[in-house]
């Protein structure tokens, strides 16, 4: 039997980790299917993204307002916030309203946390930092705030820092809605068949995990860059959950929301209405 290569790019932290534990470790029979995983920050994946180059991408929500042409949305994978999000965090305490005009490291311009920023905020100075460096980006006096994404935002107070803004609390308030922020993609050309049949594979690898919560708990802590057992699995838990599992009307609805607003306001550049593969 012929074997099909399939490239999975995901990020290198805890709850991405544990979504793919149960392919990485070859938990699963994938039949004609050999998969690779590759590991970068999301802001490269999200450029890759930009020019197909994997064949299933985890990839942030603003940057799949670009790429839609060629990913199609897959119906499981994707990282939700419900009441929670993004946050902004700076070395001491500031009205969120005394944010406008300051310098805030940001992890990434094509991040969904950057495009939320922008629609709660419309004028800041963007300082554009890998993810792990917006701390220090504020220590060494380049910025004012920071932009927080990934496990900082469950260390920002043990590394001195004070929390100004919760961008997904923020927009549960606006819209009564869950914030959307990653999700996983496949490219289309690979045709309807295989794109149906790598999907069941990785929805597999979500069931997994869940149903595995330790065994993948223990795998995912290997990329929490130094992150404790009970601080990995609270993070582990608020993005992979039943909203990875599938996503859900309400879900849907605020990917939907969240776009057109972004078109609305000049954030993003195209109106995009999201396309999901059927699942």
């Amino acid at each position: 039997m012929e074997t099909h290569l399939i490239r999975v790019g995901h990020s290198p932290d805890p709850d991405d980790a544990f979504m793919f534990y149960a392919l990485a470790k070859e938990r699963l029979h994938t039949g004609r299917y050999r998969f690779q995983h590759v590991l970068e920050a999301i802001d490269t994946l999200n450029s890759w993204a930009l020019e197909g180059r994997l064949e299933v991408t985890a990839l942030s929500v603003h940057a799949y307002a670009y790429v839609a042409d060629r990913y199609i949305l897959l119906p499981h994978g994707a990282s939700i916030g419900r009441n929670y999000g993004p946050i902004v965090v700076a070395k001491q305490r500031l009205d969120p309203a005394d944010l406008r005009g300051k310098r805030i490291a940001v992890p990434g311009k094509s991040t969904t946390a950057f495009l939320a920023l922008r629609l709660y905020l419309s004028e800041f100075q963007a300082v554009d930092v890998p993810f792990d460096q917006v701390f220090d980006a504020v220590e060494r006096g380049e910025a004012d705030a920071a932009l927080v994404i990934h496990e900082g935002q469950l260390t920002f107070e043990a590394a001195g820092f004070t929390k100004l803004l919760d961008l997904g609390a923020w927009w549960h308030e606006l819209t009564g809605l869950p914030l959307p922020l990653g999700a996983n993609a496949i490219r289309k050309d690979l045709g309807e068949s295989c794109c149906l049949e790598v999907s069941g594979y990785l929805q597999a690898s979500i069931d997994y995990g869940l149903a595995h919560r330790q065994d993948a708990l223990q795998y995912a802590m290997q990329f929490g860059r130094g992150l404790e057992a009970a601080l990995a699995d609270r993070f582990v838990g608020m993005y992979v959950n039943e909203d990875t599992r599938a996503w859900n009307q309400e879900s849907r609805r605020g990917l939907e929301h969240l776009l057109q607003q972004a078109w609305e306001q000049g954030v993003i550049t195209t109106r995009v209405r999201p396309e999901f593969l059927p699942g």
